[in-house]
């Protein structure tokens, strides 16, 4: 799984934002907000990672249990599928 292209994590004002670039600018109707978890396994699939590679790095950097860290995975893939930013 990977972040389409087009897309990028900034931080502006201590929020992380997702930034439409290029063309996609057209494609993004409003601005995502992204929480430390959220920004976190962003910047994972920026470079591209299965589910069990992000619930691995969930559970490495958050004290979390496995079923949390699975459920916010999930959770966090749908979101990104509902709004087209993966590939």
């Amino acid at each position: 799984m990977k972040i389409k292209n087009g897309y990028m994590l900034r931080e502006i004002g201590g929020e992380s934002i997702v930034v439409p670039v290029g063309s996609r600018t057209v494609d993004l109707r409003g601005i995502i907000k992204l929480n430390d978890t959220a920004a976190f396994l962003w910047k994972k699939l920026e470079k591209g990672c299965n589910r069990q590679e992000l619930i691995d790095a969930l559970l490495q950097e958050f004290e979390v249990d496995e079923h949390t860290a699975s459920h916010d995975v999930d959770k966090f893939i749908e979101n990104l599928d509902q709004n087209n930013l993966m590939e």
